[in-house]
């Protein structure tokens, strides 16, 4: 046995970092947006249970991908054997009708091939390796022909066909048509798209997915010949989100499908072949998805995250018996080993809870078998063959592996040091790790408490969260608030059910769960309020085309104003991932930020949020101060907590608020207000002006003065870059040296006018474990007051002017308003905002 004691304070590697390198997405060959959706909805995850399946032509087995492999397993039998392994992630099974071979789609070499096994050699060939997206194959029912969807033309989802022959997939052709929807389309590409294919059982005919003639959600069922250029029937619409996933019967009478029809998850439902009114099969907890018809149309087997994790699971038609398939024993392809990993408080000695990421050789990653195993959405390729995988661990996990070399990262937040260590397992070995984590500072003991005020504990995801398990991820991340921002995916609103007004009851005296809501529309821009105390506001959104919030009624000034008379805190999330330009009219803009602003309705502003762009979202941020405005700094990962792959974990974007001890939830959100705030995924900061802290105003004579800086910086990862910043310019620079992870200094600073200074760090590239663009982070201001002169800045009030002109211009020609007084109403309020720009025009 093998035993590897690795203190982190003794071995600190800095990371990697190049002006070259960068992030990009997963898969960047699709060509659609919001690859966040897609990414999780649609394409495979590497998900400790099973994710799909399908069935032997007796009926008697099942093959299913899990892990990021393929398995095999008899319904009575609780054994499973391991079909598949490596070098990339195998997925989405077909068995063929003669029984001898499986389709699958494997994710290698950054794309998705399809890939043919068989069943009795267990050789292993590419049959499709183009560079392309490739999923969902499906073979006809003669077993000669192949239905999958791919990206190959254009980056777009279509439906093709190919023979069959000789273990190749000869010539495959396209059979949806290309065609731009010419619909208002947000979360969906201008383009109609094509999915999950479907044979009949005559092999003449599919039924697909297709959001031809919708503008919400990921399409409805149309059916059409199996031959390029045939007509599309529209069989029936439902706004789906990416996970129908049609399965016609052996009959042909019947298709069975995930839908979230009157509720907020997905169940499995009956239609007919000719998209007849459709009937519910299952009533479980949770999601219903992937379901695949037995051949003699008995049973119907399913993937089931009802108890948290995704499962199998067999229920009888008619009959309505439901079954587990477990596999509590493994059977694997090739020599394994186990790995017992410890994390340990390195002050305590006690195991603490943490983010852990084990990775083999070519960059594949590894989990135990009941952990949720989180993928990243985008990757440095200059580093990694593969995106970063983790899972969480509460101190003490087991991981069963190949026989191999492995790397092994642990994390815990930014008040700790990153610990590495590398570990050999031999075949039938057992090897022990033990990692020790050192703290780098204890905020709390200063009575500064982290929280993350953007999470989606469900959002369509693999798994099915609940407050228990956010709690254990927030911990894992060392937050002290998650804001579980309640929101509309489409029509459902999963996490409605957990609202109260309160905390959450797991909350404990270190971590808390709050309930609040996302006021979701698209138009106005997202917004976030916290600390609601007795309703949600609903509708959950406006200016939703085609639909009965279609109006821009309420505006976000309105919302914000429903959420201050409950005492809530309200503010702008994610704002830019591009710099507004009022002059550029071939873009619109309609974010109402700067009205809002102006009307004094906006509590706090994610500097630090998910997609976007710092530097944007810094410079309108800091133009806004530069009119005079006090706006503190907050920070949300926008993390979909129940995601298998996401841009970060909850906390990745975290603000530190210093509202003192103990941890009080409404005081918390009363400092964060004040401004007592910096927001980071990764660099602690401290910064003062004249004695003076984050939220404070200092007051000068006319002619100002110099005053004192005090400045510092701690981090997990190196910064390339820390700097004061006044007024919107930096004003001074902070030499860094060394691992450059720590800095203390006094900076003296000529302050002549009016105005502001934070501080902000940087790197110049990714660095893990963030999970980020860069390492970053920004204070809230400190506000300076001299001769008793208001902080202007003529050219930034014009600005903003014309931004509103054009969000008047906008709202005045919008056609949907239900009434021309809800019309007049947002029309005053935004005239109202440009008086006050005009006014400081002049100041």
């Amino acid at each position: 046995m093998k035993l590897i004691w690795f203190l982190i304070g003794a071995v600190l590697v800095a990371l990697p970092q190049t002006l070259e390198a960068q992030r990009q997405p997963v898969l960047k060959q699709i060509k659609v947006p919001h690859s966040y959706y897609y990414r999780e909805m649609y394409l495979p995850q590497v998900t400790s249970g099973p994710s799909a399946v399908t069935w032997s032509p007796d009926g008697s087995e099942v093959i299913y991908s899990m892990q990021g492999t393929l398995w095999r397993q008899r319904i009575d039998s609780p054994e499973a054997r391991q079909l598949t392994s490596g070098p990339g992630y195998d997925h989405q099974p077909d068995w063929s009708p003669d029984g001898r071979s499986v389709v699958y789609a494997s994710y290698r070499s950054d794309a998705i091939e399809l890939r043919l096994l068989d069943l009795q050699s267990g050789s292993n060939k590419s049959v499709l390796s183009d560079g392309a997206v490739n999923l969902e194959p499906r073979w006809s029912p003669k077993g000669d022909r192949l239905a999958f969807v791919s990206t190959a033309y254009q980056g777009r989802w279509h439906v093709f066909i190919g023979a069959i022959s000789n273990s190749k997939l000869e010539s495959p052709v396209r059979l949806t048509e290309d065609r731009p929807g010419g619909l208002p389309r947000y979360y969906y590409g201008a383009h109609d798209q094509y999915l999950s294919p479907t044979w009949s059982p005559d092999g003449t005919e599919l039924i697909l997915i297709s959001n031809r003639g919708h503008i919400w959600g990921s399409g409805g069922f149309w059916r059409m010949r199996a031959a390029p250029g045939a007509e599309l029937r529209e069989l029936r619409y439902e706004e789906t989100t990416w996970k129908a996933r049609p399965d016609w019967s052996p009959d042909g009478k019947r298709v069975v499908y995930s839908s979230y029809l009157g509720t907020q998850w997905h169940q499995l439902w009956l239609m007919t072949a000719d998209g007849g009114d459709p009937l519910q099969l299952t009533y479980q907890g949770g999601d219903a998805t992937a379901a695949r018809w037995s051949r003699d149309g008995t049973r119907i087997a399913y993937i089931s995250n009802e108890l948290g994790n995704t499962e199998l699971r067999v229920i009888d038609v008619p009959g309505g018996l439901i079954r587990r398939i477990h596999a509590t024993r493994r059977v694997y392809r090739e020599p394994v080993g186990r790995i017992n990993l410890t994390v340990l408080d390195g002050a305590t000695q006690a195991p603490v809870a943490a983010r852990v990421s084990v990775a083999g050789a070519n960059g594949q990653s590894f989990a135990p078998d009941t952990a949720w195993r989180y993928a990243d959405d985008a990757f440095d390729r200059n580093s990694r063959e593969f995106e970063y995988g983790y899972f969480h661990t509460a101190g003490s996990s087991v991981l069963t592996v190949p026989a191999g070399r492995y790397t092994v990262e642990v994390s815990r937040g930014p008040e700790y040091r990153v610990g590495r260590a590398t570990v050999t397992v031999a075949a039938a070995g057992k090897s022990e790790v033990r990692v020790l984590l050192e703290r780098l500072v204890n905020m709390p003991r200063a009575g500064w408490f982290s929280g993350d005020l953007h999470v989606h504990m469900n959002y369509g995801g693999a798994y099915r969260n609940s407050p228990p398990r956010l709690r254990q991820q927030a911990k894992a991340e060392d937050v002290h608030v998650i804001e579980n921002l309640i929101v509309n995916k489409e029509g459902r609103i999963p996490d409605v059910e957990y609202f109260s007004g309160q905390l959450d009851r797991v909350s404990d005296s270190s971590t808390l769960i709050a309930h609040g809501q996302e006021y979701h529309t698209s138009y106005w821009g997202h917004t976030g309020l916290l600390g609601l105390k007795r309703n949600l506001i609903l509708p959950g959104y406006a200016g939703y085309a085609n639909t009965g919030a279609a109006s821009l009624h309420p505006t976000n000034a309105e919302v914000m104003d429903l959420a201050h008379e409950q005492g809530a805190l309200t503010g702008y999330v994610h704002p830019f991932d591009i710099y507004p330009q009022p002059g550029d009219t071939s873009k619109p803009l309609t974010h109402e930020l700067p009205v809002d602003v102006a009307l004094g309705k906006v509590d706090y502003y994610e500097a630090l949020g998910f997609v976007d762009d710092y530097e944007a979202t810094a410079k309108v941020w800091y133009q806004l101060l530069n009119c005079g405005f006090r706006l503190p700094a907050g920070a949300g990962t926008d993390a979909m907590a129940n995601f298998a792959s996401l841009r970060g974990p909850v906390g990745m974007n975290r603000v530190f608020v210093r509202s003192g001890v103990p941890l009080d939830y409404r005081r918390w959100l009363a400092a964060l207000k004040q401004g007592r705030s910096f927001a980071t995924n990764g660099p602690l900061l401290g910064f003062q002006l004249a004695g003076k802290d984050l939220g404070d105003e200092i007051q000068l004579p006319a002619g100002g003065k110099t005053l004192s800086a005090r400045v510092s910086l701690q981090s997990y990862v190196p910064v390339d870059r820390l700097e004061i910043v006044g007024n919107g310019k930096v004003v001074a620079e902070i030499s860094l040296s060394g691992e450059r992870t720590s800095a203390q200094t006094t900076v003296k600073l000529p302050v002549l006018q009016s105005g502001w200074y934070l501080l902000r760090a940087r790197g110049n590239g990714p660095a893990y474990p963030v999970l980020d663009f860069y390492p970053y982070a920004t204070t809230s201001p400190i506000y300076v007051t001299v001769g008793g002169q208001p902080a202007r800045s003529r050219a930034d009030a014009e600005y903003f002017i014309g931004w509103i002109n054009r969000l008047e211009a906008a709202a005045e020609s919008h056609d949907s308003w239900n009434t021309e007084t809800e019309k007049q109403s947002a029309l005053q309020r935004i005239r109202q905002a440009r008086e006050v720009f005009v006014r400081r025009l002049g100041q």
